[in-house]
């Protein structure tokens, strides 16, 4: 294997790792890296350009990761609800 391949592929993990930091969960990180490569893979528009200056070499989905942990990308988390079973003293009817 090259050693530029290596060291991108060490890179990208370490940029994965360092995105999951800032999100917290690893379903929402593949969201938005995915919701962002999408944008920057479409081409005209402001959503296509990249959020951060230097994107050197760098391929789209490591611009995505970038953005996130240089917070140039914003994201809500909803509120976590508890669920509950309702619990009634109905009785089933035998037949």
């Amino acid at each position: 294997m090259p050693l530029t391949q290596i060291n991108t592929i060490a890179l990208n993990a370490e940029l994965t790792k360092k995105a999951l930091e800032k999100v917290g969960n690893p379903n929402v990180l593949v969201n938005l890296v995915s919701r962002r490569v999408r944008q920057l893979n479409s081409g005209g528009g402001a959503l296509s350009r990249p959020l951060i200056a230097d994107v050197g070499n760098l391929g789209v989905a490591d611009i995505a990761l970038m953005e996130i942990i240089e917070e140039k990308m914003g994201w809500e988390m909803p509120e976590l609800v508890e669920l509950t079973r309702p619990v009634g003293s109905k009785k089933r009817k035998k037949h």
